[in-house]
């Protein structure tokens, strides 16, 4: 049976012993009641998987003995979804769910021309990412960046990480699907647009800076399920890759 995993915030490698937060604490010895010798597993989010012991069962700091410490090696090929935040908060929260158990890299929310909500609570959003990755037993959690404006996106340096660009909406046009594009010798980047699409200004702006038009089927999606769609696809054809390298 796995072992209970935690997250930590920060982590020095340095120390032999870690104080748990609270909230942590309490789930430890209140819910799972755990106690002084019991083992489980805790990760920063950034690589580092660690097997603890129990020094300490308090119910408002446990603290906690580092037994071994793996260091998980991070995915060569990287996935990242770009897309609008959505009118019901609950279906982005759905989306970033999702996203983080299947391994995407990196979430960048947008404001498009059409986006019709643009609330973000960015610690509830990072709690989320958090949990999803303790359920998927993971140890790399995604990047969440800070919605930013459609247009200023083409600005960010860390777009030129990834090789293969993007862009699915639902205007006629000599589409191909994404499914026939993918390469997993590089990492890659998507965008998905609001309920109402992408203008054609925005498609037309991503076209000029390198992203390809792509469809993902032959049905309309609501965002969230094209930014699941595409991001499956691309996870697996990555994960068939590694499996064969």
């Amino acid at each position: 049976m796995a072992l209970p995993f935690f997250y930590i915030d920060k982590y020095d490698a340095s120390a032999k012993e870690i104080m748990l937060e609270e909230e942590s604490s309490r789930h430890i010895v209140q819910v799972l009641r755990m106690s002084v010798g019991d083992l489980l597993n805790l990760t920063d989010g950034r690589g580092n998987l660690l097997t603890a012991s129990i020094a300490e069962a308090h119910k408002k700091h446990c603290r906690v003995k580092v037994e071994e410490r793996v260091r998980v090696k991070e995915r060569s090929r990287k996935v990242a979804i770009g897309i609008s935040l959505l009118k019901n908060a609950s279906r982005f929260e759905w989306f970033l769910e999702k996203a983080t158990e299947i391994g995407v890299a990196e979430v960048i929310p947008l404001i498009c021309a059409r986006t019709e909500k643009e609330r973000f609570r960015q610690e509830r959003m990072q709690a989320i990412l958090v949990s999803a990755m303790l359920q998927s037993q993971q140890c790399w959690l995604p990047v969440l960046h800070e919605p930013v404006a459609y247009a200023l996106l083409f600005r960010q340096e860390d777009l030129q990480v990834y090789s293969q660009k993007w862009i699915a909406h639902c205007e006629e046009d000599n589409k191909e699907q994404l499914g026939g594009l993918i390469s997993s010798e590089h990492s890659q980047i998507i965008l998905i647009g609001p309920e109402g699409d992408f203008t054609s200004d925005e498609i037309q702006s991503a076209i000029g800076h390198q992203f390809m038009p792509v469809a993902l089927g032959e049905n309309r999606l609501r965002s969230e399920t094209a930014g699941m769609v595409a991001a499956t696809l691309l996870i697996m054809q990555n994960n068939k890759r590694e499996r064969e390298s």
